[in-house]
């Protein structure tokens, strides 16, 4: 009864082919990975699940050839009919079986990672990793963790804020023929305004990148800055503007109108000064001349800026339009040290050289006793005959000082030198001839003014010369040397 069992339990097992024991172990296979990854399978599973059924097949044809058939011993007591050889033949078909089914499995599935059906969004299919076989190293990997580290630390910033700001005022110009061309004169300082402004303002990392500006109120409106722009090219020219003093370049003509054909008011000389008025037009200009007022062609004029040497020649001039027969000799020049020694500088008729050598003493008695000193050297040439009389020789005596007529040489006085004499004459014609009696005039002293007539040539000769013609005989030399300035 028990053989019959055993039998029976042997034919069971026996009866179980290779291609039953494939499938069993097909089917445990495919759960397992169906537990892995039962949403990632893809067409790629579906043709490696192909394959490895026409190999499961193939194998199963090749090994079902002799017909073998493999019995499961389920207990220690079952006993076989076949010898302890049999036993051993069928586990090692056993073992043989393993390794195709393991040959058959991992290299579709272990050493090979698929990624799946790209035509599906989103879906990746999960493989068992392996070390691929191949593989090239990544010589220009990115360092994550620097990336993410520098990263991080950007800060992107955005607020909302309310502000007050100015708002710029506009210039406004207006052309001004009276200014020279170029220049600009403020009339009106401009003046900021003030608005309320809203904003985003973006910071990033604390540093300020840019501004949004959402609305503006305007709270106070600003004032226009205006500004005349000069035009005058007559004025640039010279570098000069309305109320300079100006100079004559020659000699003109000051009219009542801006005309040539207007009245005239006065004539002027060259190198003279005016005071610029007006500019009505780039051709005439007004100017003020000693208080008279008038109109002077533009082209006669000029400036220090333009002549550089013209103030000095005006100096000059200014002295010279008042040399005349009736001018005031109880007052200073107004020449320099080196007006004197120009004026007597090389003289045709100074053959002896004694004006030239006493320059400077004629120049002394003008400031020491506030007297003209060429009118003094005018008295002293007409007197001596230019320093060739036998009393100027003999006796250092350039006027004839003390003589009469009757006895002129031996009356006349005697001097140490030419300078002590004529500072003696000068003293006495400022004491006695040209100022009135209680004039301050040197050392404390003051004018007796005996012989006083005037402090003019014509007054002198009243009571100074017996000639009545002496006074334009003296001015005559007077003139002579005022225009050796010139």
């Amino acid at each position: 009864m028990l053989d019959d069992k055993n039998n029976s339990m042997h034919k069971n097992q026996n009866d179980r082919n290779l291609s039953d024991v494939f499938k069993e172990l097909q089917e445990i296979r495919y759960s397992q990975a169906n537990q892995v990854n039962t949403s990632s399978k893809s067409n790629s599973d579906l043709k490696r699940q192909k394959q490895f059924n026409m190999q499961t097949q193939s194998a199963t044809q090749r090994q079902s050839k002799p017909k073998a058939k493999v019995s499961f011993i389920e207990s220690t007591d079952v006993s076989f009919d076949n010898k302890k050889g049999v036993k051993l033949s069928n586990l090692l078909i056993v073992f043989v079986v393993l390794v195709l089914v393991i040959i058959a499995v991992f290299p579709m599935n272990v050493f090979s990672v698929e990624t799946g059906d790209t035509t599906k969004d989103s879906e990746e299919v999960v493989e068992t990793a392996s070390i691929p076989t191949n593989f090239e190293i990544n010589r220009k990997a990115l360092n994550m963790q620097k990336i993410i580290s520098e990263n991080s630390s950007f800060e992107k910033v955005k607020e909302q804020v309310s502000e007050e700001r100015e708002i710029e005022y506009e210039i406004q110009t207006q052309q001004n023929p009276t200014l020279p061309r170029g220049e600009q004169v403020v009339l009106q300082e401009g003046v900021m305004g003030k608005e309320n402004v809203s904003l985003v303002k973006t910071y990033e990392n604390g540093e300020f990148i840019e501004e949004i500006i959402l609305a503006k109120e305007t709270i106070e409106e600003p004032t226009p800055q205006i500004l005349d722009i000069g035009t005058s090219d007559f004025l640039a020219d010279l570098n000069i503007h309305i109320g300079d003093t100006v100079y004559l370049s020659k000699d003109a003509t000051l009219r009542k109108e801006p005309s040539q054909s207007a009245e005239e008011v006065a004539d002027i000389k060259n190198y003279i000064d005016v005071k610029l008025l007006e500019l009505p037009n780039e051709d005439w200009c007004k100017v003020s001349f000693d208080s008279i007022e008038g109109y002077l062609p533009t082209d006669v004029l000029t400036s220090p800026t333009k002549t550089p040497s013209i103030i000095e020649k005006n100096r000059i001039q200014r002295i010279l339009i008042n040399v005349n027969i009736e001018m005031e000799l109880n007052k200073s020049t107004g020449l320099t040290l080196k007006d004197y020694q120009k004026i007597f500088k090389d003289l045709p008729n100074d053959t002896n050289g004694i004006f030239e050598e006493n320059a400077e003493v004629f120049y002394n008695m003008d400031k020491k006793y506030n007297v003209n000193g060429i009118f003094i050297a005018a008295i002293a040439i007409h007197e001596s005959g230019w320093g060739t009389s036998q009393i100027s020789e003999d006796k250092n005596n350039l006027f004839g000082y003390g003589s009469y007529d009757e006895t002129p040489y031996e009356s006349s006085y005697e001097f140490d030198s030419f300078a002590d004499g004529i500072e003696t004459v000068t003293k006495s014609l400022v004491k006695y001839y040209l100022n009135p009696a209680g004039t301050k005039i040197y050392d404390g002293e003051t004018a007796s003014a005996w012989y006083y007539n005037g402090p003019t040539l014509e007054g002198v000769n009243q009571r100074y010369a017996s000639d009545p013609d002496w006074h334009t005989k003296v001015y005559s030399y007077m003139e002579m040397l005022y225009n050796r300035l010139s």
